[in-house]
């Protein structure tokens, strides 16, 4: 077997995706998680091209969704649904405006 690699953010792609994620959930909503052991395909998606490992919170103490996402326990909180789908879109379409507005070379 292959041996997983680690995935490690790429910093510019990382402060994209927190930037657009602030501004659509307000800084107070964005949170860094601590470094942790674990494997998972995105490691060799990151050894290929620039990205950033992201997830978005489905907890909800209010509620009793406490468990992992890992746990046969798991019940998510559904609200957070829509604003996941949002804002892994709103990543793309950002870096995809980004990219078009860039200057480019000239060919001459």
């Amino acid at each position: 077997m292959k041996p997983y690699p680690a995935t490690v953010n790429d910093e510019v792609v990382y402060g994209h995706a927190k930037a657009v994620a602030e501004s659509m959930t307000g800084e107070a909503n964005v949170r860094l998680c601590p470094q942790f052991m674990a494997a998972d395909d995105f490691g060799f998606y990151s050894q290929r091209i620039p990205a950033a490992f992201f997830s978005v919170g489905v907890r909800n103490d209010e509620t009793g969704k406490i468990h992992h996402v890992h746990s046969p326990h798991l019940d998510i909180d559904e609200a957070a649904l829509p604003i996941g789908a949002a804002l892994h879109a709103a990543v793309a379409i950002e870096y995809l405006n980004k990219q078009a507005s860039a200057p480019r070379p000239s060919c001459s």
